[in-house]
Parts: C-alpha cells; structure tokens; sequence
C-alpha cells in the first residue's frame, strides 16, 4: 500500500498548519486560508511548486498564455486581471484532438475569503506560475499517458472562485465573478486556435475543476458538430450534500454562500434549477444522471478532502473527536470507519442512476485521496492503483474510445492494497 504523506498547516486564527506532499520525489508545500475549503484541494499534487524537480526530471513543463480578448467581454480573474492557460499543441495522430483541463481550487463563499483569494493564483493571474508541470493525463509521454500524449493538452487556469460559473460583481470590494465568462471566452480562444476542426474532444477536470467539467459538459458538447467525439471527465468533483459528524451539513451551508455571493442562480444547467433550488443545483449527485453527454466519473469513495472540510471539519467536531482520523485513516476506530462506510454508500447511491447508462464510465476506488488524473503515481505508473488489474488511464481510455465498458467499483476500505492514500500530519 503506497502512502503519500502531507504535512498540513492552515493559516487560521486558531490553527497553524502547513500541506505538502511527495509524489515520485516531488514535494508540494502549500497554504491554507482560514476557511479551509478554499483552498484545500491542492491536496490533488498537482504540478504547482514543482517546476525544480520536473526540469530536474526532464518533465514537460508549458508556459503560460493570457486570454489577450478576454477583458473586453468582462471574462476576468477575481481581481479583474485576465484569465489564462497552459497549451501543448497535439501533433501526428493526435493533431486533431483536444483535452481541456479545468483547474481545481476550492471556492470563496463570502466578501473576505475571495478577497484573500485576489492576492493569490486562485484570483489573479498575476501570481499565476509562468510555467507548469504537464504530468498524468497532460504527459506528453506515451508510456506514462499512452491514449492522450499526443493530443493538444490545455490546462484551464481557475480564477473566479465558483467552479467557472459565476457571473456577478461586488463593487464595494472590487471583486469580480465571472467564471462564466471566462468559461465562454477560453472557449472562443481555444475554437479560434484549432479546436473547431477536432475530431476528438475530452472535457476533464479535478476537484472544483471537476464539478466545473460536470456543470459545462453539455455546453462543451455543443460546440462541436455532430461529427467529433465528445466526452467529459470529472476527477475527484463528486461533492455530495452529505450530513457532518455533528449532524450539520457544513459543505452545504458553504455551497449556498458561493451560488448566492457569485450569482450562480442563472448559469446554472436549467433543468435543475426548475425544479430544485440553486445550491442544490450546484451538487453532482443532482445533475450527473441528467448530463447528456458520456460522462466519467472518477471519485475515491473516501474522498480526503470531503473529510477534512464537508464531513469532519474542525467546526463540526469542536471536541476533537475526529482530530485523528481526519488526518490518518489509520487511526479511525471501528464508529468511525462506519461512518465513513456510510458516506461510501451515499456516493454509489448518489451514482446509481448515472450508471445505468451504456455511455458513462465510473471508476470508484476506496482509497483516503482527492484527484487521480493530474499526479503521474496515480494516473499511470508501475504501482498505479488499480481495480480489477486495470489502472485508472488504462480505464479511462477503454471507456473514450469505446473499447470495453467501464464501470469499476471497488470492494470497501481497507480491501484495495494498491491506495496511494494521503496521511496528513500536524506540523
């Protein structure tokens, strides 16, 4: 069983603690806000922090681009800079397809958390890196990303705070909502470069960025003709509206100040919301079974962010209780592992419908993480995690191109030996 260990640290009033992680002799230190749910989705290891050791280890790293149209339609960051992306233009029998990938990072739900978020890479493009890390699923290698290597891979820079979906402002603090906007401005950007031709196209996404691919699977599929092959992937977006350890619902009472702080209630997908209120409209389990387009999803029953921030936060458990198990599943006692046993079965009960149909592909590991497509160790590699044999790129490629069906649900904890969990540690 492979073990990514984190060092937690969130900057709070209270609390002191750092995050950080090595994959494959990376390491990742990041921070938090006080409100955890901000940014604690870096937990994903994505390439951010790491452009040392990949230059070290001869990984591609891609440059920056700003969306140079994007300010007169509106479509900025936060801070009212304009968004970005990273481009590795497709070549040979990839020429023709495209992979867009939305960034994850959290979400701001009130005036001072997203004002915080304007003097950061979450809310500004200019703290933006220049150059990223292309690894997992934007690998231009093929041993390590053997169906999408060769494709043209953007990495979709996440700015405004909601998954991509906002569109509101709020003067007084000189924030800008727009992820909307933006969303439609890359759109343009990337149609105008190339992408209107594609033959293939995959929407794909991690954390917020995958509720983002969820929430836009559909409008990414109407760009394109009948003729190109469209899917979409969510990674690690499969945030349930699930009660937490003090029988409160913490991530919902987030949720609704995000839809109402950035005015979500009118670019959300309509046939939710004419029946069921906004914030509801912005959890998957209420939208995934009516997506139109073939949808993956790929989710670790025991998602580690929904722990630490929707089941288990510290507001929840004022005790400490949970203090333990939050951050080493290894320490959990048999009430708790029960608990969490519990949520495993409200995410496939929250997948059920989904499933049935022949078009979407699930792959459901019972692994303590957040974020498989991004993290190279996890992707694809020698002691990849695995369901039946097969790694998660090894699946979702069988599901793309319509080789096998694919819909993998794992056995429940601790029965899965080839977990890349993450253990946090207090500093």
């Amino acid at each position: 069983m492979a073990m990514v260990k984190v060092s937690v640290l969130w900057i709070g009033i209270l609390i002191g603690l750092v995050f950080g992680n090595w994959v494959d002799g990376f390491e990742e230190i990041l921070s938090f806000n006080e409100t955890a749910m901000s940014f604690l989705d870096s937990a994903h290891m994505e390439a951010f922090g790491a452009s040392k050791a990949a230059r070290a280890s001869n990984v591609l790293m891609v440059g920056l681009t700003l969306i140079q149209g994007a300010g007169a339609k509106g479509a900025v960051c936060t801070d009212g800079t304009l968004p970005g992306y990273h481009w590795h233009r497709g070549y040979g029998s990839g020429a023709n397809s495209w992979l867009i990938q939305l960034e994850g990072g959290g979400w701001c739900n009130n005036v001072r958390t997203c004002v915080y978020r304007k003097k950061s890479r979450r809310g500004s493009s200019a703290y933006m890196e220049k150059e990223i890390a292309f690894t997992g699923i934007l690998s231009d290698k093929a041993e390590y990303n053997p169906d999408f290597y060769n494709w043209n891979r953007i990495k979709l820079r996440y700015c405004d705070g909601a998954s991509f979906s906002g569109d509101s402002e709020n003067q007084a603090a000189q924030l800008q909502f727009r992820g909307q906007r933006i969303w439609l401005a890359a759109m343009e950007e990337f149609m105008s470069k190339g992408m209107r031709s594609a033959k293939q196209a995959l929407l794909s996404g991690c954390s917020a960025g995958g509720l983002a691919s969820i929430l836009h699977c559909d409008e990414f599929r109407g760009l394109f003709s009948g003729n190109t092959k469209v899917k979409c992937l969510s990674d690690a977006g499969m945030f349930l509206d699930a009660v937490d350890v003090s029988g409160g619902r913490t991530l919902r009472k987030f949720f609704d100040g995000v839809v109402g702080l950035q005015g979500l209630k009118n670019t959300l997908p309509r046939f939710c919301t004419d029946h069921l209120d906004p914030t509801s409209c912005f959890f998957p389990q209420n939208l995934v079974a009516n997506i139109q387009t073939p949808l993956f999803i790929l989710n670790t029953a025991y998602d580690s962010w929904q722990i630490q921030s929707s089941l288990a936060p510290t507001s929840a458990d004022p005790s400490g209780y949970w203090h333990d198990c939050r951050l080493n599943h290894t320490t959990c006692s048999p009430a708790q592992i029960q608990f969490l046993q519990g949520f495993r079965n409200k995410m496939l009960n929250a997948i059920n419908r989904f499933s049935l149909s022949k078009q979407n592909g699930l792959f459901i590991n019972s692994c303590f993480a957040h974020c498989q497509t991004e993290r190279q160790d996890t992707w694809f590699a020698d002691n990849s995690p695995v369901i039946g044999n097969k790694a998660i790129a090894q699946a979702v490629g069988d599901w793309y191109f319509d080789r096998t069906n694919v819909k993998a649900i794992d056995c429940p904890y601790p029965c899965d030996k080839s977990c890349h969990h993450l253990v946090f540690r207090q500093a």
